[in-house]
């Protein structure tokens, strides 16, 4: 997130410090007090939709519980980037596969060597499908959590 301070755009971790201090709370701590107005107008005009507070020193952002309806949207964005994650793998496999055909064309590799290589390069490719599928699960089974 970006602040307009003194008419140039900063980004936020720039002009102040943001903490945690509970699990749904953000606390932002300006470096120059002077800046809690501009740091508050940016909060308000972005995309969270959440009212900051603002005692002159410390604006706090509370975030409220998940609906359930919120729970499934996040769980369907979840879905969409593991399939992208995937896809993201299979592209890598795809390009390491033609690599390694192009090196055998060439006469770098065999095609013993190219078979065991594709053969290794599927099981990584398992590997890693395999371990976005499991941390979707994990995260599926927190965000559907109450």
């Amino acid at each position: 997130m970006t602040v307009e301070y003194y008419g140039t755009p900063v980004p936020l971790n720039q002009l102040a410090s943001v903490t945690i201090p509970e699990p749904r709370l953000l606390a932002v701590t300006p470096f120059d007090k002077g800046a809690i107005g501009a740091i508050e107008k940016a909060i308000q005009s972005s995309d969270l939709g959440i009212t900051p507070s603002n005692d002159g020193q410390v604006i706090r952002l509370a975030f409220p519980p998940l609906t359930e309806e919120r729970r499934k949207d996040l769980v369907k964005q979840l879905h969409h980037r593991a399939e992208e994650g995937r896809v993201a793998v299979r592209n890598v496999r795809r390009h390491s596969k033609e690599e390694m055909e192009k090196l055998e064309r060439e006469g770098g590799i065999s095609q013993d060597d190219l078979a065991r290589g594709e053969k290794e390069l599927q099981k990584v490719t398992d590997r890693f499908v395999a371990e976005i599928d499991e941390i979707q699960g994990h995260k599926e089974q927190e965000l559907m959590e109450v």
